[in-house]
């Protein structure tokens, strides 16, 4: 029946939109889809206006894609509503495990410095309208008055703006001036001109991937643990979306399989439970772990030698 095709087809969907792990193959299973119907689906959802990716060997679908826009805009909360929960759990006193982790969730999603400034918040609107409007028409912005804190520079930028980034706070594009791909602040912009022009290098266009642990880069690195009941609860109390991540190995421990853009985040997090992970993969993950413990020991061992003040 009809309905149970469009319910393959909506399964497919939302894996799609969350992939970093799942194979072809793994994604035909879980789907139970032949592998002819997942190209078709696929054909259907680029044509449909889905950004479709093809990322080592596996297949997933930009979230900023139109229609995810829309559909966020629909059910999100507005930043008014954002910005009233955020000042009701300020004011309530109450410091419960739960609160803590609503408050947490809201300053991942949302920028409190520009909500609580209305003059701001009306700039960052404005700017954030004409950006939008200009990815969908593949038009050229002028970025006026952008404020680089790495150059220390306050200058207008021409840009091809193609993937937002950080809830809409942030905006992938490429400038032709640097023949670069680079994450610019909105809120860093006093104000954004759609030139009309169309871009002239898309084929330069280098979109950034978003991890787990909020770290963005252009590139990923797939690492694999295996962890014990302690680091998975964590991991799942701390980073709720690692979910998928998770499979259940034969000795009874969970291995652990992601992309990252960068090794801060997961480092982090092995280094604190070093007892509890076993690092399968990969081995820059590896080298980066064993750096930072012989820096660690390095300045125990200085510590331990200095003389001690009387």
């Amino acid at each position: 029946m009809r309905h149970d095709h469009l319910k393959r087809e909506l399964d497919l969907l939302l894996l799609l939109a969350q992939n970093r792990l799942l194979s072809t193959a793994d994604i035909c299973r879980r789907t139970g889809i032949s592998l002819r119907s997942f190209y078709y689906y696929i054909d259907f959802f680029e044509q449909a206006g889905f950004r479709v990716e093809k990322h080592h060997g596996m297949y997933s679908i930009d979230r900023t894609s139109p229609f995810f826009m829309r559909l966020g805009e629909i059910i999100h909360f507005t930043e008014d509503e954002a910005l009233l929960m955020r000042q009701l759990i300020d004011c309530s006193g109450d410091e419960t495990p739960r609160l803590r982790d609503l408050k947490a969730k809201l300053e991942r999603f949302y920028d409190f410095k520009i909500l609580a400034d209305e003059q701001l918040r009306e700039r960052t609107a404005h700017v954030r309208s004409v950006i939008y409007e200009a990815v969908k028409l593949r038009h050229v912005v002028e970025l006026r008055g952008y404020s680089s804190p790495s150059s220390h520079t306050v200058s207008d930028r021409r840009v091809e703006p193609f993937q937002f980034l950080g809830n809409g706070n942030d905006v992938r594009c490429y400038e032709s001036a640097t023949g670069l791909s680079k994450t610019f602040r909105i809120s860093r912009m006093a104000d954004a001109v759609d030139t009309g022009e169309q871009w002239q290098h898309a084929d330069k266009h280098r979109q950034a991937y978003i991890d787990l642990f909020s770290f963005t880069g252009e590139d990923t690195m797939h690492i694999t643990l295996r962890m014990g009941q302690l680091s998975h609860n964590l991991m799942l109390e701390e980073y709720p979306a690692s979910a998928g991540c998770f499979s259940m190995a034969a000795d009874g421990r969970w291995i652990f399989q992601a992309d990252v853009c960068s090794y801060l985040g997961i480092g982090r997090f092995v280094l604190g439970l070093y007892d509890d992970i076993e690092i399968l993969g990969d081995d820059g993950l590896k080298q980066y772990v064993t750096g930072k413990l012989q820096q660690w020991h390095t300045c125990l061992s200085s510590s331990l030698a200095a003389p001690k003040q009387q």
